[in-house]
């Protein structure tokens, strides 16, 4: 029974230890906080988040030292951890205020309403926290607003690609279709004539080759049929 009693003792001299050297790190980093030492506030809250990690004031402080820091999406980190570690409803609305206001540095604004709006549901009557959430609003239209038009212009940019794409098309396949007829063949058109003047053709080549046969006939000699000579 001694045994067990002096063990339990032992535990719990190390816990507190423990407990003791944590809480003395984030004194010290409170101290560094309020002097403005952010740097420093930030190098004790990190020790203490050693010792334990899941610390409300280790988590939250840090928060707050990356955040004056300008370390907002560090600070955006230690907020929302910090927000699942305290059940007190104070201590919840802080996180998610000041959660809400890093998201809202970093231009994250649709993120930076929800946590405003979680801030509220804790605690409705933070004015502080309905004014950042308007203007959260205000500042997240604006950014839809202004993607929006970015994506008409680029929409308007792409349909007038394609359309001079299109007449490059046109033209190139105009200048196609040309340049294949200037390399055909140029077939001369057939004159036309009339039936009459086709009779008269006909008839002038008949009259033109009995004429030939009698020049010819004249040429043999009856008796011998050797042609004649004609020198």
């Amino acid at each position: 029974m001694k045994k067990i009693i002096l063990l339990l003792c032992f535990y719990f001299t190390v816990f507190f230890a423990l407990a003791q050297n944590e809480r003395s790190l984030i004194r010290d980093g409170n101290k560094e906080y309020k002097r403005k030492n952010f740097t420093e506030a930030e190098t004790q809250y990190r020790k203490s988040l050693e010792k334990n990690g899941k610390s409300y004031e280790g988590n939250y402080n840090l928060g707050n030292a990356l955040y004056k820091q300008g370390k907002q999406e560090e600070a955006v980190k230690y907020y929302s951890g910090s927000t699942e570690l305290n059940k007190d409803k104070e201590a919840k609305e802080r996180s998610y205020y000041n959660l809400g206001n890093a998201l809202l540095k970093s231009d994250k604004y649709q993120e930076s309403v929800e946590a405003y709006k979680q801030a509220l549901k804790v605690n409705p009557n933070d004015e502080d926290a309905r004014y950042n959430l308007a203007y959260a609003l205000s500042k997240l239209r604006q950014q839809q607003n202004e993607q929006k038009k970015d994506q008409n212009k680029d929409q308007k940019k792409d349909k007038q690609n394609k359309d001079k794409q299109d007449q490059q098309k046109q033209n190139q396949e105009q200048k196609n279709k040309e340049d294949q007829a200037k390399n055909q063949p140029q077939q001369k058109s057939q004159p036309k004539i009339s039936k009459e003047d086709a009779e008269r053709m006909l008839q002038a080549l008949k009259n033109e080759e009995k004429n030939l046969q009698k020049k010819l006939a004249k040429r043999f000699d009856a008796t011998t049929g050797n042609p004649e000579k004609d020198w």
